[in-house]
């Protein structure tokens, strides 16, 4: 029997024939200390202690792999992992994508057999079940090689969660394998164009019908809108209760009803596709709807904590096309944030949010 940290593992081996791993993690005081006799020099050490974990001020370079105490061994083999991908399979071809606006499916398939996708998973679903570091380490990896495509973190931190947490056994056994592997792409859709994500304001509505909804309105900005699969949609089942009459729906590519508008053109992310979504008289059964109808907490889960985090990570370097060597400071916080919370959906925790 493969445990999840072996099979994952294995994969790095194919990318990746560098060390695997820095020893476990002491604490941060140590790693500032040691070796011993330092401890009022401001000389930085060239080797950590053995079984110290470097502080990143100690390191040759802030992007080094094996410091920082929030993470061990394991974390460091996927982010070699992870590394490598951005490296080799992202960067050569990330131009001729931001002038296309999007990146093939073909990639998104690849992160799915080496594990990058959607890797909080449950096992029995496809997933690996690992901890919410591990996502952390994929936005930082993406941060510091400078790609803002493909939109991996909208598909694998905030789509995937949504149905682990809320979906149905039948939602959860169908949909979240083929956002594992890639073979789908997920997306949300909250925004609209006269109101952005004021739930108050939604236009978009949902009408029962009989044991069916009928969804009408638009979305706008919609982040891997153009090649998305499935994708979450929020729209009013009730509008005299506003915001908390929201309820979430999942509408699947191919559905009549469902289009996508044009492909938009941004002034950054260019490699990341967004698109306009339309929804005119879509029918879609009861058993589409995510969670509950008119869910109480529908305003908070939209907007999750791991998605603010994903944003303090991983955005500074490619908005400003900062060398990956340069400006981590807000992404180390952003990881030591993201590793510190107990996400409502990421770690699998059920009471509030950030």
């Amino acid at each position: 029997e493969k445990s999840s940290r072996l099979l994952w593992s294995s994969r790095a081996s194919m990318l990746s024939s560098r060390a695997a791993a820095a020893p476990r993690a002491v604490s941060r005081l140590a790693s500032r200390l040691a070796p011993a006799g330092r401890r009022f020099s401001t000389q930085v050490a060239d080797e950590p202690a053995e079984g110290v974990r470097q502080h990143p001020a100690m390191a040759s370079s802030p992007t080094a792999i094996g410091t920082r105490d929030i993470f061990d061994a394991d974390h460091d083999m996927f982010r070699e992992l992870a590394r490598s991908f951005f490296e080799n399979e992202v960067a050569p071809f990330h131009a001729e994508w931001e002038a296309a606006g999007e990146v093939p499916r073909e990639l998104w398939t690849k992160a799915g057999e080496l594990g990058l996708l959607s890797n909080m998973v449950p096992e029995e679903y496809g997933g690996l079940g690992l901890d919410c570091k591990y996502p952390a380490i994929m936005w930082e990896e993406q941060s510091y090689s400078g790609c803002t495509g493909p939109g991996f973190a909208m598909h694998s931190d905030i789509v995937a969660p949504y149905i682990t947490n809320y979906g149905t056994e039948e939602q959860k056994s169908r949909i979240l394998p083929k956002l594992v592997s890639g073979e789908w792409i997920g997306a949300l859709a909250m925004t609209e164009p006269g109101a952005g994500s004021d739930f108050a304001n939604i236009k978009t509505t949902a009408k029962k019908d009989g044991d069916d909804y009928i969804i009408n309105g638009s979305k706008v900005f919609i982040t891997n809108g153009w090649l998305c699969d499935v994708v979450i949609v929020c729209a009013k089942t009730d509008s005299a209760k506003g915001a908390h009459g929201v309820s979430l729906f999942l509408v699947e590519e191919g559905m009549a009803g469902f289009q996508k508008g044009k492909k938009l053109k941004k002034m950054g992310m260019k490699a990341q596709d967004t698109a306009e979504l339309f929804f005119e008289d879509l029918r879609v059964p009861a058993s589409a709807m995510l969670g509950t109808r008119d869910h109480p907490r529908s305003r908070e889960i939209t907007r999750p904590a791991a998605a603010r985090v994903n944003g303090a990570s991983s955005q500074p370097a490619p908005a400003v096309n900062r060398p990956r060597e340069q400006g981590l400071l807000l992404r180390d916080a952003g990881a030591a944030a993201g590793a510190a919370a107990h996400w409502r959906h990421g770690c699998g925790g059920r009471r509030g949010g950030v």
